[in-house]
């Protein structure tokens, strides 16, 4: 579902995905196209990855419907701008209307590059094939 959304296919080049139960991570190769004015990877990058993974990171314990994003909180740490980063989510806290998940993003050497907290609530949207859910 991660790798054939349309936002996905059209913004990155080359991604990772893999969730496993409360935890996902998410990979990109970084091009110069995410870079801003300075050279580095662009703030809305890191941001993306983040919740993308604090996403995976819930909706991996969430079976039936789609889970989405109500708030997120990013701190960002040092820039990249070679190389591979990975976000690493995880579910932090669930109720029954409320998720929280953490992220951190790590650029190719394991330095933490920077980190978020979102909050999430179900939607009503199932999960299915047709949203390409497997």
């Amino acid at each position: 579902m991660y790798l054939l959304a349309k936002v996905n296919t059209m913004l990155f080049d080359t991604t990772t995905c893999k969730i496993s139960d409360g935890q996902a991570e998410i990979g990109l190769e970084i091009s110069e196209k995410y870079f801003h004015a300075l050279g580095a990877i662009h703030g809305s990058v890191y941001f993306k990855l983040l919740d993308d993974a604090a996403f995976f990171a819930v909706n991996s314990m969430v079976e039936d419907v789609f889970v989405l994003t109500t708030s997120f909180n990013i701190n960002l740490i040092r820039p990249a701008n070679k190389g591979k980063i990975t976000a690493v989510g995880q579910l932090k806290f669930r109720s029954r209307e409320l998720f929280v998940a953490q992220s951190t993003l790590y650029n190719e050497d394991g330095k933490e590059i920077a980190f978020g907290t979102g909050n999430f609530s179900k939607s009503k949207m199932p999960l299915t094939e047709d949203i390409g859910y497997k």
